[in-house]
Protein backbone atom coordinates (compact mmCIF):
# COMPACT_ATOMS: atom_id res chain seq x y z
CA UNK A 1 0.00 0.00 0.00
CA UNK A 2 3.13 2.25 1.10
CA UNK A 3 4.42 1.22 -2.51
CA UNK A 4 1.15 2.54 -4.34
CA UNK A 5 0.88 5.76 -2.19
CA UNK A 6 4.65 6.69 -3.23
CA UNK A 7 4.24 5.67 -7.10
CA UNK A 8 1.13 7.80 -7.24
CA UNK A 9 3.04 10.71 -5.45
CA UNK A 10 5.99 10.28 -7.87
CA UNK A 11 3.31 10.62 -10.93
CA UNK A 12 1.57 13.66 -9.84
CA UNK A 13 5.31 15.35 -9.22
CA UNK A 14 6.55 14.41 -12.57
CA UNK A 15 3.14 15.83 -13.89
CA UNK A 16 3.11 19.36 -12.57
CA UNK A 17 6.20 20.50 -15.26
CA UNK A 18 3.59 19.65 -18.17
CA UNK A 19 0.73 21.13 -15.93
CA UNK A 20 2.53 24.81 -16.22
CA UNK A 21 3.89 24.42 -19.36
CA UNK A 22 0.03 24.49 -20.27
CA UNK A 23 0.09 28.02 -19.34
CA UNK A 24 3.31 29.33 -19.77
CA UNK A 25 3.11 32.33 -22.37
CA UNK A 26 5.55 33.73 -24.01
CA UNK A 27 6.81 37.66 -21.99
CA UNK A 28 7.24 40.92 -24.83
CA UNK A 29 10.23 42.97 -23.57
CA UNK A 30 7.99 45.38 -22.07
CA UNK A 31 6.49 42.70 -19.85
CA UNK A 32 9.85 41.33 -18.75
CA UNK A 33 10.84 44.57 -17.84
CA UNK A 34 7.75 44.90 -15.38
CA UNK A 35 8.49 42.01 -13.40
CA UNK A 36 11.97 42.03 -13.41
CA UNK A 37 12.73 46.32 -13.65
CA UNK A 38 14.66 45.88 -16.39
CA UNK A 39 14.32 45.94 -20.28
CA UNK A 40 16.35 46.10 -23.36
CA UNK A 41 20.25 44.64 -23.94
CA UNK A 42 23.50 45.50 -23.30
CA UNK A 43 26.73 44.93 -25.17
CA UNK A 44 30.11 45.69 -24.15
CA UNK A 45 32.86 46.16 -27.31
CA UNK A 46 36.36 46.16 -28.22
CA UNK A 47 37.40 45.34 -31.41
CA UNK A 48 39.44 46.35 -34.92
CA UNK A 49 39.23 45.76 -38.20
CA UNK A 50 41.67 45.32 -41.11
CA UNK A 51 40.65 45.00 -44.94
CA UNK A 52 42.80 44.81 -47.55
CA UNK A 53 40.44 46.48 -50.29
CA UNK A 54 36.97 47.73 -50.55
CA UNK A 55 35.96 48.27 -53.92
CA UNK A 56 32.69 50.10 -55.18
CA UNK A 57 32.44 48.36 -58.98
CA UNK A 58 30.18 51.06 -61.05
CA UNK A 59 30.86 50.60 -65.32
CA UNK A 60 34.51 51.51 -63.44
CA UNK A 61 35.85 50.79 -60.03
CA UNK A 62 36.77 53.40 -56.64
CA UNK A 63 38.80 51.01 -54.86
CA UNK A 64 40.19 51.86 -51.47
CA UNK A 65 43.00 49.66 -50.14
CA UNK A 66 44.50 48.65 -46.39
CA UNK A 67 41.86 50.00 -44.23
CA UNK A 68 42.28 49.94 -40.61
CA UNK A 69 40.01 50.63 -37.79
CA UNK A 70 41.02 50.62 -34.44
CA UNK A 71 42.27 52.48 -31.36
CA UNK A 72 44.33 55.55 -31.52
CA UNK A 73 47.27 53.25 -29.43
CA UNK A 74 47.57 57.55 -27.92
CA UNK A 75 46.95 58.97 -24.73
CA UNK A 76 48.53 62.35 -25.69
CA UNK A 77 45.49 64.00 -27.62
CA UNK A 78 44.36 67.61 -27.47
CA UNK A 79 47.62 68.56 -25.15
CA UNK A 80 46.29 72.21 -25.16
CA UNK A 81 43.87 70.92 -23.07
CA UNK A 82 46.88 71.05 -20.41
CA UNK A 83 46.40 67.34 -19.12
CA UNK A 84 46.06 63.84 -20.99
CA UNK A 85 42.75 62.57 -21.51
CA UNK A 86 42.57 59.68 -19.53
CA UNK A 87 42.94 56.54 -21.69
CA UNK A 88 44.26 52.98 -21.93
CA UNK A 89 46.51 53.35 -25.18
CA UNK A 90 45.73 50.23 -27.37
CA UNK A 91 44.99 49.34 -31.47
CA UNK A 92 41.71 48.39 -30.12
CA UNK A 93 38.42 50.17 -30.67
CA UNK A 94 37.41 49.71 -26.66
CA UNK A 95 35.47 50.90 -23.75
CA UNK A 96 32.28 50.72 -25.38
CA UNK A 97 28.61 50.49 -23.94
CA UNK A 98 25.86 50.33 -26.70
CA UNK A 99 22.40 49.83 -25.01
CA UNK A 100 19.22 48.78 -26.95
CA UNK A 101 16.16 49.11 -25.89
CA UNK A 102 12.68 49.06 -27.27
CA UNK A 103 10.36 51.48 -25.29
CA UNK A 104 6.60 51.36 -25.42
CA UNK A 105 5.40 53.82 -28.36
CA UNK A 106 7.82 51.19 -30.08
CA UNK A 107 10.34 52.93 -30.80
CA UNK A 108 14.00 52.08 -31.00
CA UNK A 109 16.81 53.55 -29.09
CA UNK A 110 20.54 52.77 -29.60
CA UNK A 111 22.81 54.52 -27.11
CA UNK A 112 26.96 54.11 -27.89
CA UNK A 113 29.00 55.01 -24.63
CA UNK A 114 31.87 54.86 -22.73
CA UNK A 115 32.37 51.71 -20.45
CA UNK A 116 34.22 53.79 -18.12
CA UNK A 117 34.34 57.39 -17.53
CA UNK A 118 37.20 58.30 -20.32
CA UNK A 119 36.15 59.14 -23.87
CA UNK A 120 36.65 56.24 -26.86
CA UNK A 121 39.59 56.85 -28.62
CA UNK A 122 39.47 55.73 -32.41
CA UNK A 123 41.87 55.71 -35.48
CA UNK A 124 40.83 55.39 -39.22
CA UNK A 125 43.46 54.78 -41.59
CA UNK A 126 43.98 53.90 -45.39
CA UNK A 127 46.41 53.18 -48.36
CA UNK A 128 45.19 54.52 -51.86
CA UNK A 129 42.06 55.46 -53.02
CA UNK A 130 42.27 54.32 -56.57
CA UNK A 131 40.00 54.90 -59.42
CA UNK A 132 40.23 51.95 -62.12
CA UNK A 133 38.86 51.92 -65.55
CA UNK A 134 39.69 49.55 -68.26
CA UNK A 135 42.71 50.78 -69.53
CA UNK A 136 44.04 53.81 -66.83
CA UNK A 137 43.74 54.29 -62.83
CA UNK A 138 43.52 57.75 -60.95
CA UNK A 139 44.99 57.76 -57.19
CA UNK A 140 42.42 60.40 -56.14
CA UNK A 141 43.63 60.30 -51.99
CA UNK A 142 46.07 58.46 -50.63
CA UNK A 143 47.56 58.33 -46.83
CA UNK A 144 44.62 58.74 -45.09
CA UNK A 145 44.55 58.96 -41.44
CA UNK A 146 42.32 59.79 -38.50
CA UNK A 147 42.58 60.02 -35.07
CA UNK A 148 40.17 61.19 -32.52
CA UNK A 149 37.83 60.66 -29.50
CA UNK A 150 34.28 59.62 -29.19
CA UNK A 151 31.90 60.98 -26.44
CA UNK A 152 28.57 59.70 -27.05
CA UNK A 153 25.36 58.72 -30.07
CA UNK A 154 22.26 58.21 -30.23
CA UNK A 155 19.95 57.00 -32.84
CA UNK A 156 16.48 56.73 -32.26
CA UNK A 157 14.49 55.05 -35.06
CA UNK A 158 10.61 56.81 -34.57
CA UNK A 159 7.42 54.86 -35.63
CA UNK A 160 5.58 57.66 -35.47
CA UNK A 161 7.46 59.29 -38.55
CA UNK A 162 9.79 56.51 -40.10
CA UNK A 163 12.92 58.36 -39.13
CA UNK A 164 16.45 57.45 -37.67
CA UNK A 165 17.92 60.63 -35.74
CA UNK A 166 21.39 60.48 -34.88
CA UNK A 167 22.78 62.54 -32.34
CA UNK A 168 26.45 62.32 -31.84
CA UNK A 169 29.91 63.92 -30.00
CA UNK A 170 32.99 63.31 -31.36
CA UNK A 171 36.86 65.13 -31.39
CA UNK A 172 39.21 65.00 -33.98
CA UNK A 173 42.54 65.43 -32.60
CA UNK A 174 44.80 64.91 -36.39
CA UNK A 175 44.11 64.16 -39.48
CA UNK A 176 46.27 63.70 -42.40
CA UNK A 177 45.79 63.19 -46.05
CA UNK A 178 47.50 63.69 -50.02
CA UNK A 179 45.30 64.03 -52.49
CA UNK A 180 47.59 62.95 -55.29
CA UNK A 181 46.10 64.07 -58.51
CA UNK A 182 46.01 67.68 -57.72
CA UNK A 183 49.38 67.99 -56.27
CA UNK A 184 47.56 68.92 -52.77
CA UNK A 185 48.03 67.49 -49.00
CA UNK A 186 46.32 68.37 -45.78
CA UNK A 187 48.03 68.48 -42.67
CA UNK A 188 47.42 68.46 -38.37
CA UNK A 189 43.63 69.05 -39.27
CA UNK A 190 42.27 69.36 -35.34
CA UNK A 191 38.21 69.24 -35.56
CA UNK A 192 36.34 70.15 -32.22
CA UNK A 193 33.59 71.77 -30.50
CA UNK A 194 32.27 75.18 -31.46
CA UNK A 195 34.30 77.42 -28.97
CA UNK A 196 37.05 75.08 -28.02
CA UNK A 197 39.10 77.35 -29.83
CA UNK A 198 38.59 80.27 -27.18
CA UNK A 199 38.21 78.14 -24.12
CA UNK A 200 39.90 74.31 -24.44
CA UNK A 201 37.46 72.57 -22.09
CA UNK A 202 36.93 68.45 -21.89
CA UNK A 203 33.19 69.62 -22.46
CA UNK A 204 33.90 72.17 -25.30
CA UNK A 205 35.99 69.86 -26.77
CA UNK A 206 33.56 67.58 -28.67
CA UNK A 207 31.80 68.80 -31.82
CA UNK A 208 28.15 67.91 -32.35
CA UNK A 209 26.27 66.40 -34.69
CA UNK A 210 22.32 65.85 -35.46
CA UNK A 211 21.10 64.65 -38.53
CA UNK A 212 17.96 62.45 -39.70
CA UNK A 213 18.00 59.79 -41.97
CA UNK A 214 14.75 58.44 -43.75
CA UNK A 215 12.81 57.72 -47.24
CA UNK A 216 11.84 60.70 -49.10
CA UNK A 217 11.08 61.44 -52.79
CA UNK A 218 13.67 63.63 -54.89
CA UNK A 219 12.54 66.26 -57.64
CA UNK A 220 11.35 63.56 -59.70
CA UNK A 221 9.09 62.36 -57.04
CA UNK A 222 10.78 58.74 -57.03
CA UNK A 223 11.71 56.90 -53.46
CA UNK A 224 15.20 58.03 -52.66
CA UNK A 225 17.61 57.73 -49.20
CA UNK A 226 17.22 61.50 -47.33
CA UNK A 227 19.52 63.00 -45.05
CA UNK A 228 19.36 66.15 -43.36
CA UNK A 229 21.80 67.80 -41.66
CA UNK A 230 19.45 69.21 -38.87
CA UNK A 231 22.67 70.84 -36.24
CA UNK A 232 27.07 70.81 -36.99
CA UNK A 233 28.40 73.13 -35.08
CA UNK A 234 32.76 72.97 -34.62
CA UNK A 235 35.89 74.67 -35.04
CA UNK A 236 38.28 73.49 -37.23
CA UNK A 237 42.07 74.51 -37.61
CA UNK A 238 44.53 72.72 -40.71
CA UNK A 239 47.77 73.04 -39.54
CA UNK A 240 49.36 72.79 -42.73
CA UNK A 241 47.85 72.98 -46.50
CA UNK A 242 50.33 71.88 -48.92
CA UNK A 243 50.60 71.74 -52.42
CA UNK A 244 52.97 70.75 -54.58
CA UNK A 245 54.91 69.28 -51.29
CA UNK A 246 55.37 72.84 -49.70
CA UNK A 247 53.43 74.04 -46.94
CA UNK A 248 51.37 78.00 -48.33
CA UNK A 249 50.11 78.05 -44.35
CA UNK A 250 47.08 76.81 -42.55
CA UNK A 251 43.59 77.35 -42.46
CA UNK A 252 41.50 78.11 -39.03
CA UNK A 253 37.46 77.74 -39.11
CA UNK A 254 35.89 79.18 -35.56
CA UNK A 255 32.46 78.83 -34.79
CA UNK A 256 31.08 77.10 -37.83
CA UNK A 257 27.56 75.85 -37.71
CA UNK A 258 25.83 73.61 -40.38
CA UNK A 259 21.86 73.72 -40.53
CA UNK A 260 19.04 73.10 -42.35
CA UNK A 261 20.83 70.88 -44.97
CA UNK A 262 19.16 68.21 -46.66
CA UNK A 263 20.31 65.93 -49.45
CA UNK A 264 18.62 62.97 -51.18
CA UNK A 265 20.25 60.47 -52.46
CA UNK A 266 19.52 57.81 -55.07
CA UNK A 267 20.96 55.78 -58.11
CA UNK A 268 20.76 57.01 -61.62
Amino acid sequence: MKSLKKSLLMLAISGMPLMAQAELKALDDSSMGSITGQAGVTIELETKVNIGEVRYIDEGTLAISDVFIGGANRDDMFQELGFAIPSSASDLIDNIKINIDVLADGDAVIQVLPLYGSPIDFAVRTGAWELRGNTDSTTVMDNLSVEGIFGSMMVTVDTATDKMNINTRFAIDDLDVDVPFMAVGIRDLELTGAGYDDNPNVVSVFALADFDVYKAPNAAGNDSLAVDIDTFNADMNIGGVLIGGTSIGSIALDDMSIQNTQMRIYGH
